[in-house]
């Protein structure tokens, strides 16, 4: 008599096939190639890959608890591990039809990443494909989006815009426009909240693919924000004018957008969409947030002529951040939905936490990020 099937079986096999979906061969084929260069991908990817959950023998036969059950949708990245350290990184596939690398290398030059101001994130090597030359590898930290997990304090929304500020006037400075400043576009090192890490293909899974992730609280693990991605960025010679025609990036909300035949200046462009993001993220998503209430609207002056530049807006955040109380850092976001009963009990949380340890979040000397 043959044995009755698990009823779960097909939901299963439907929801974690047990074979490599076309969207993931090109890493699969590229595995040993990858080792070679020093960079393991996960046991997924190896050429010789059996799903465990179908190896004779194996002690878990369910694929929800296998972490090489999830499939990798975002076919442009992958991450790694250096056969050197173990050391965990990204890889990013990308054309050369672009001046992405050279404009990523020379932002993530030794002599650019001393500084401070810095937020882009460093390149430690980069190749080109074995079989097709116009596909090149960049090697990258594990970062993760930067509102994944949300933010939980006043304190941490002032950090993060402190640091992008900082970042975008970094990048203007040395002539760089992004131009497509986005909320995609910006991402962080978790490893302080998450130092367990993540499933990259399931990010809300820890790495065994089935646990869920526990995050640390930002206010007290400080995370270094990242300005990513600059197959659309424009680096500008010295005393050339920025004011060029453009078609922006994801964000269409800029007004010289609408006439993309005229001239308008890209680094007064990033202004907008940062201050868009910052507009959409935390004033729509936040109550009472008022530090941003002259920030935001600045940023996002109408008419490119009479926006600020990325240094005089970052001036005046400055100014507008020695005015909030220090006490205010640990006061948790609220959100417009939120009931009554939880605000009052997260704001005495707060009060009994101190603030004592906070300074760092406003003042400029006293940060505790890894990467200065």
């Amino acid at each position: 008599m043959k044995p009755a099937s698990n009823p779960y079986d097909k939901f299963f096999s439907l929801v974690y096939p047990d074979k490599i979906m076309e969207y993931e061969k090109h890493w699969c084929d590229r595995y040993s190639f990858l080792l070679n260069r020093g960079y393991e991908l996960r046991p997924r990817f190896h050429p010789d890959w059996i799903p465990s959950w179908k190896i004779p023998g194996a002690k878990e036969k369910n694929p929800v608890y296998c972490e090489d059950a999830h499939d990798h949708i975002i076919y442009m990245v992958m991450d790694a591990r250096r056969t050197v350290d173990h050391g965990q990184v990204c890889i990013k596939r990308i054309t050369n039809v672009s001046d992405e690398i050279a404009i990523a290398k020379y932002l993530s030059s030794r002599e650019l990443l001393s500084d401070s101001r810095n937020h882009c994130p460093p390149i430690f090597d980069d190749f080109v494909d074995p079989e097709d030359p116009m596909i090149i590898y960049m090697i990258m930290p594990l970062l993760r989006d930067f509102n994944d997990p949300e933010f939980g304090f006043h304190g941490e929304v002032v950090d993060c815009v402190t640091q992008l500020l900082e970042g975008l006037t970094f990048m203007h400075d040395h002539l760089v426009a992004h131009t497509d400043l986005t909320t995609v576009n910006i991402m962080m090192d978790a490893q302080p909240i998450l130092p367990q890490g993540w499933h990259f293909s399931s990010r809300s899974f820890a790495p065994n693919g089935y646990e869920n992730i526990k995050p640390l609280s930002r206010i007290d693990h400080p995370v270094r924000y990242y300005i990513v991605d600059f197959d659309g960025s424009i680096r500008f010679s010295p005393g050339e004018s920025p004011v060029i025609k453009g078609v922006g990036g994801r964000d269409n909300d800029p007004p010289e957008l609408i006439t993309p035949h005229i001239p308008f200046d890209q680094y007064k462009l990033d202004v907008f969409t940062l201050g868009n993001v910052f507009r959409k993220e935390f004033q729509q998503k936040y109550l009472n947030l008022d530090f941003l209430d002259g920030l935001i609207p600045m940023m996002m002056t109408h008419d490119f002529r009479q926006r600020p530049t990325s240094q005089a807006v970052l001036d005046y955040w400055y100014k507008t951040r020695e005015r909030i109380p220090i006490a205010s850092a640990r006061w948790p976001l609220r959100k417009p939905t939120e009931m009554i009963v939880e605000t009052v009990v997260n704001t005495v949380a707060a009060a009994r936490s101190g603030v004592n340890n906070l300074r760092y979040l406003f003042e400029e000397d006293k940060r505790t990020w890894a990467n200065p």
